[in-house]
């Protein structure tokens, strides 16, 4: 199958650092390069991967200080992945709805993931305007809001099996959160939780521009407390010693989360996960099994010594069950393929109605004919 991946551009695929979206279009193309399709990747230049890459920025935007605005750099790649759509049997976008009234015209061979979270009243007219774009959930609580959008399925998200080895007997000693600085993230929740508890806490976090002034005035005054640490943005490499050697992960949020790719990597190192019941949280983790799923902070504490119990083996195994990329990369070909099979069968009954009416055509030329 020929499938083309088209990734937003503010981070390389995979990212460097941070970058959700970035990662799991990783994820995704490198698993069906590795089933054998024939896979083409429109993203940044500085990307890595073993399908064929567009390079559509020469780097991340997010890293490059020149950038100012980003919708001129996404309107030259729309246009290139228009000239080039005829090259492909699948048209895989992530980049929300940017792309619909290019592309709306070619539904029939066009998917979008959404990434980001639907609740919001502004999205509900795009999906009615173009009804047609066929669209990919990755959680059913993320869809909700608009649940009568086209939706083709949900797919969880899934990561390599081998890219986070579990820690069955973590030595750190500290709990762990990762993520992003922002209030609905949840890291002064955390620091509460993990101060009341009496337990180290290090925060590896990104902080983008528009929660600075966040962090200076709410979060950076809390990191004085004693057993609490910030790290900043960490990589890749280092995120499976992060996560392997804690006790446990805070996930306090307080948003509408559409699927939380950080408790599943917690869940790859056997790490547990403490998590407030937002979003997709309880569609991720298995409460008692995987993690604790709470409602409050003071749940929270309570509910800690109860996590640090449970069994990190079973974590790992419910992982490698549910969130693996090839699960992942299958249930996308079982939608990719019921497209396609829906195309051609549309594409038969519109040339038998043609030939039909072709037909009905002639026989009345030659009905003339005689009279």
């Amino acid at each position: 199958m020929r499938i083309a991946q088209i990734a937003p551009l503010m981070e390389s695929v995979p990212p460097k650092l941070y970058g959700g979206t970035e990662r799991i279009v990783s994820y995704l193309t490198e698993e069906l390069v590795r089933l054998g399709h024939d896979v083409t990747l429109f993203a940044s230049g500085d990307s890595v991967t073993s399908a064929r890459l567009v390079s559509c920025v020469p780097t991340a935007l997010r890293l490059d200080p020149n950038v100012r605005d980003v919708v001129p750099y996404y309107m030259l790649m729309l246009d290139r992945v228009r000239r080039q759509s005829h090259d492909f049997d699948i048209l895989h976008f992530h980049m929300d709805y940017l792309h619909f009234p290019l592309f709306h015209d070619m539904s029939s061979r066009v998917l979008t993931t959404l990434h980001g979270r639907q609740d919001l009243p502004d999205t509900k007219p795009i999906y009615i305007g173009f009804d047609e774009m066929r669209l990919i959930s990755i959680s059913d609580s993320q869809r909700a809001p608009v649940s009568n959008a086209n939706f083709a399925a949900t797919i969880h998200h899934g990561i390599p099996v081998t890219d986070l080895k579990p820690t069955l007997c973590p030595q750190g000693g500290y709990l762990a959160f990762l993520g992003r600085i922002a209030p609905e993230k949840g890291p002064e929740v955390a620091i509460q939780i993990a101060v009341s508890a009496g337990i180290p806490l290090k925060i590896a976090a990104k902080i983008d521009r528009v929660d600075e002034q966040y962090f200076r005035e709410r979060i950076a005054p809390l990191l004085d407390q004693p057993g609490i640490e910030f790290l900043g943005e960490i990589n890749e490499c280092q995120k499976a010693e992060f996560l392997g050697r804690a006790s446990g992960l805070l996930f306090p949020i307080d948003w509408p989360e559409p699927f939380g790719l950080v408790m599943i990597e917690a869940m790859a190192c056997g790490t547990l996960v403490l998590a407030f019941d937002c979003g997709a949280v309880s569609e991720i983790l298995e409460d008692g099994k995987t993690g604790i799923v709470v409602h409050s902070k003071d749940e929270a504490i309570k509910a800690l010594p109860h996590l640090l119990k449970l069994d990190r083996r079973t974590i790992r195994l419910e992982f490698e069950r549910r969130f693996s990329a090839q699960r992942m990369a299958t249930d996308h070909l079982r939608v990719y393929h019921a497209l396609l099979m829906a195309n051609e069968k549309y594409l038969i009954q519109k040339s038998i109605r043609r030939d039909a009416l072709a037909n009905a055509h002639q026989a009345g030329q030659l009905s003339s004919a005689v009279q």
